[in-house]
């Protein structure tokens, strides 16, 4: 195995330990790793050496895009794709993949960890390789999985919400034959999401790094989920807390707008307070109560 292709995983398997957690739980197995490409990813370009993770797991310089795998002692054949957040500048794995992974493997679900390349890394095709590699992940598990659920944070929220949204969109050249089929999921859930990039809600890292201060409306437009939901589009489960001085709360009210004017099944739970980046629930406040609902959701 090339040194790079080993470090990513090795350092994949560490993230918890760095955040304070450590693979312990009896419902696990020891992580996995799936490198999303065979080759160079599309386009090419990147950075060179390993990943970089913080000491709070969170990831950049990332040079090989993967999954990271956790699996349960009995698996129900339903993976969960999850994407955190960081504003496209970073990749919030240790404060909300995690987390989220372990929760979901407790809970019988196998759970795969999203580490996507960054547009500001220097990839040749720019913005839209974040979007490529959701794509493909998403085929992935969808090749190893009966059911495949979504779950992202924060702008990994807006990463799969374009992902779950845009199945038969072609962001990258077909590299195989699993590139033939629909990057489709069941359902998706997206947690304190950034949805829309149009006016007046510019002000966030999503926007800086996908389109730029100087965008056009239309720009602003090709990059917001809600422009993407229709009668096909997979049912939606939203959290945002009312505070939240990142993502706009507006973000979830309009997605939810959008799923009900296109007839999309959506549940939707905002807290009055709980701010941003709470993962699986910030103690203290009412964002704690969501994956229970999460839970039930996920069962129907």
């Amino acid at each position: 195995m090339h040194r790079r292709q080993f470090l990513t995983g090795f350092a994949a398997s560490i993230i918890a330990a760095k955040a304070g957690r450590v693979f312990a739980s009896p419902y696990l197995d020891r992580p996995s790793m799936i490198k999303l490409w065979d080759g160079i990813p599309p386009g090419g370009g990147g950075p060179v050496g390993n990943l970089i993770v913080s000491p709070t797991g969170a990831q950049h310089h990332i040079s090989t895009p993967c999954l990271t795998v956790l699996t349960p002692r009995l698996p129900q054949g339903h993976g969960v794709l999850i994407a955190a957040g960081g504003g496209y500048k970073k990749i919030e794995t240790g404060i909300e993949a995690m987390p989220a992974a372990e929760w979901l493997v407790a809970h019988g679900y196998t759970a795969y960890i999203l580490s996507y390349r960054l547009p500001d890394e220097g990839w040749a095709d720019g913005a839209i390789v974040s979007l490529q590699d959701a794509q493909r992940a998403l085929r992935i598990v969808r090749q190893r999985e009966q059911q495949v659920s979504l779950l992202g944070f924060s702008a990994g929220g807006h990463l799969l919400g374009l992902a779950a949204t845009r199945p038969d969109f072609h962001s990258y050249p077909a590299q195989d034959a699993l590139d033939e089929v629909p990057a489709n999921a069941d359902r998706a859930a997206l947690i304190y999401p950034i949805i829309t990039l149009e006016k007046p809600y510019t002000h966030t890292s999503t926007h800086k790094l996908l389109v730029g201060p100087h965008a056009s409306d239309a720009e602003n437009a090709k990059w917001s989920v809600q422009n993407y939901v229709t009668p096909h589009s997979p049912p939606f489960f939203l959290v945002q807390a009312e505070d939240d001085p990142v993502s706009d709360p507006h973000n979830t009210l309009i997605m939810d707008t959008a799923c009900q004017r296109e007839h999309v099944a959506v549940e939707m739970y905002r807290y009055s307070h709980g701010g941003h980046g709470f993962g699986m629930g910030k103690p203290g406040t009412p964002t704690v109560k969501w994956p229970q609902y999460y839970a039930d959701w996920l069962q129907r």
